[in-house]
């Protein structure tokens, strides 16, 4: 909550009011690999009230890493309303609205690389790669290697992570977040494909994998792999404290490959010995799963520290069939456990029937429009649910999301909840 409010923050103060649309979880991560490297980047400041906190003050990120984190997302949101406007999507295609939009994409750019160079942050480069992923998907079709299409998404996420070790100052930290953000990278832009699957289908919109024939299978193997390789990276890197990072990008990363799979009604595929939480066998670095050496701080079992004792050391390898945009970070792309968690159609709050599962968890999600969503928002907030619905529905885009106590592992504060009905 203190990264996400300080990322709103950030890109008002930066660049505005109607900019705060931007904030997102994915910008996040930005923000919180930023504080993980260095104390001297945590800071935080006062935040006034606010309707999506309950309408109550908090202690938010302050400092370089949220400013990176939202010239990133405004960066990477100007981009979208762009594209949105080539292909025409909804509103963008009425005249009036695509000149609007345009000139608010392009106030977005400028500022975002403008507050990007002042954190020594090269947004031209970004922007370059960013405007490479249209010619991607222009030149994508049946047969077309699925990585070919999220190639541009990866090197843009992958430069933003690794920035975060310039702005720490921990430059040996730079090699390995560079992977991390590229498998990163392809994680989100599949599982953004996977959930709009069949919206884009019924819309005739253009979906990197129904453009390219990709099998389920093969895309579940893909998000499965760079899991497993983000994970491994950030073995590689150097933290102040990373109970935060790993909790987001190891944990809540592999259930949100679950829960995207679960609801597009695509079973995982089993491989004893690398179960996910909740799959009732021994896991990869989760905890709970009582495998020595894999386990979480605070979890009572010994973490990385040899590479000489890493038993799955052994599946990092270099691809070569995919252009050389591999590394040997990644792992087998069959790695991966059963589809057990996140199947559910929606997810328990702290009670079973009541205002807590209201909103019902749709699929395909039920979109709802800015004024609709700020009430849902408003409502979901003070019923706890974005504290312990987990999955709930996102107010505005419906997509499942995790509860946010989840992310929290310093504490249990949350396993004996009274903060509503019993």
């Amino acid at each position: 909550m203190s990264h996400m409010c300080g990322l709103c923050l950030a890109l008002r103060d930066d660049h505005g009011q109607a900019s705060r649309v931007a904030t997102n979880y994915d910008g996040l991560v930005v923000s919180v690999l930023t504080a993980a490297q260095s104390e001297e980047c945590a800071g935080t400041r006062k935040a006034g009230r606010c309707p999506l906190r309950g309408m109550r003050g908090a202690e938010v990120a302050d400092g370089s890493g949220a400013h990176l984190a939202a010239s990133v997302s405004l960066l990477l949101a100007s981009a979208k309303i762009t594209d949105h406007i080539e292909d025409g999507d909804g509103l963008y295609g009425r005249r009036g609205v695509r000149a609007l939009a345009g000139r608010v994409a392009e106030r977005w750019r400028r500022g975002a690389q403008e507050s990007g160079a002042g954190l020594g942050f090269d947004g031209a480069a970004l922007v370059a790669v960013v405007d490479r992923q249209r010619e991607a998907e222009l030149a994508a079709g049946p047969g077309t290697d699925l990585l070919a299409v999220t190639r541009p998404t990866e090197e843009a996420t992958g430069e933003a992570f690794a920035h975060t070790a310039a702005l720490a100052g921990r430059p040996a930290n730079a090699a390995p977040l560079r992977e991390a953000g590229r498998l990163f990278g392809r994680v989100a832009h599949l599982l953004d494909a996977v959930e709009d699957r069949e919206e884009d289908a019924e819309k005739g919109a253009w979906n990197p994998i129904t453009a390219t024939g990709t099998d389920m299978g093969r895309v579940r193997a893909l998000c499965d792999g760079a899991v497993l390789g983000v994970g491994l990276a950030l073995r590689e890197a150097e933290f102040d404290d990373d109970r935060l990072v790993r909790a987001l990008l190891e944990r809540e990363l592999h259930r949100a490959v679950d829960r995207a799979f679960a609801h597009g009604g695509h079973p995982g595929h089993g491989h004893p010995g690398h179960g996910y939480p909740g799959q009732g066998q021994p896991g990869y670095g989760y905890p709970g799963q009582g495998y020595p050496g894999h386990g979480y701080p605070g979890q009572g079992h010994q973490g990385y520290g040899d590479h000489g004792h890493d038993p799955h050391r052994r599946n990092r390898r270099r691809r070569d069939d995919d252009g050389g945009s591999g590394s040997h970070y990644e792992g087998y792309e069959g790695h991966g456990g059963d589809q057990g968690s996140g199947g559910d159609k929606d997810g328990g709050g702290c009670c079973g029937s009541c205002s807590c599962q209201t909103p019902r968890q749709e699929f395909p999600p039920r979109k709802r429009g800015v004024f609709a969503g700020c009430a849902v928002a408003l409502f979901m907030c003070c019923t706890c649910q974005f504290c312990c619905r987990d999955p709930h529905p996102g107010p505005w885009t419906g997509s499942p999301r995790s509860s946010w106590c989840d992310w929290c592992e310093c504490c249990n504060c949350c396993d004996d909840c009274s903060c509503c009905c019993d």
